[in-house]
């Protein structure tokens, strides 16, 4: 993809509060929201981003991807990588598309002040979210991996400490301003029409690593809708980045 010197354009991080989790999720946490400037009418742009959180790859969605040229962002796990090397192989084959980043040692959220996140068992203290994010650092780097910049935590969600020493360890937190599959958990044609109906501005936030699931295809066939429609797809390493105060919810 060619881009102009005005494609290297800005982005806004917004954290808003976040509702409860669960009846034992009940202490607070932040659920940060990212957004890209707008590309305008001429050029509406969003910037896709895929977890790799554990299990295999979905084909149907790297093949897209890599057939159509559209760049996304992924977030590697260390397990991810030990059982997906080939699909590992394919993004570093092809770095004018991905840019791949930290998801984490072992895909455990970020959060030290309650047990469970979205049934997730909590990296539970700060030296264990510490542990869980040089991890994912330490792997990516035998992987010949280039440092990352970003780190997203599963389930996307953080306690305050966990913000706090994700940029302290030196990384930016990776949010999203739009939810297309809940966790693979959607059907095809409702993540297609999630995706399809994005704004020019938002960051994309799916899933590549259930391929037994039909939610894939529907990322497959969004991306390739916003495609038609004109939009152009970025990485998060093409933009940069303006963080705002975060703020808590209970």
């Amino acid at each position: 993809m060619v881009r102009s010197a005005s494609a290297i354009i800005a982005a806004l991080l917004l954290v808003a509060p976040a509702g409860i989790a669960t009846a034992k999720d009940q202490a607070s946490f932040v659920e940060p929201k990212l957004y890209i400037a707008k590309g305008g009418s001429a050029s509406p742009q969003v910037a896709l981003t895929l977890d790799a959180c554990s299990g295999q790859t979905d084909l149907r969605i790297l093949n897209t991807l890599v057939e159509n040229r559209i760049p996304a962002t992924i977030f590697v796990t260390a397990r991810w990588m030990r059982r997906n090397a080939e699909a590992l192989a394919v993004m570093k084959a092809h770095p004018d598309l991905f840019e791949l980043e930290n998801h984490g040692l072992n895909h455990v959220p970020a959060i030290d002040n309650q047990p469970t996140m979205f049934g997730l068992k909590t990296a539970g203290s700060e030296a264990g979210i510490r542990s869980e994010i040089q991890g994912g650092v330490d792997a990516m780097s035998r992987a010949s991996v280039a440092k990352p910049v970003w780190y997203r935590d599963a389930t996307a969600r953080y306690s305050e400490n966990g913000i706090r020493i994700i940029h302290d360890m030196g990384y930016r937190v990776a949010g999203y301003s739009l939810n297309a599959d809940m966790g693979a958990s959607l059907m095809a044609g409702q993540v297609e029409k999630r995706i399809s109906a994005a704004k020019d501005g938002d960051v994309i936030i799916a899933h590549i690593n259930q391929p037994s699931r039909v939610a894939g295809e529907g990322v497959a066939k969004g991306v390739l809708a916003l495609q038609k429609k004109g939009f152009r797809f970025v990485r998060l390493q093409d933009v940069t980045v303006s963080a705002q105060p975060v703020h808590s919810g209970v």
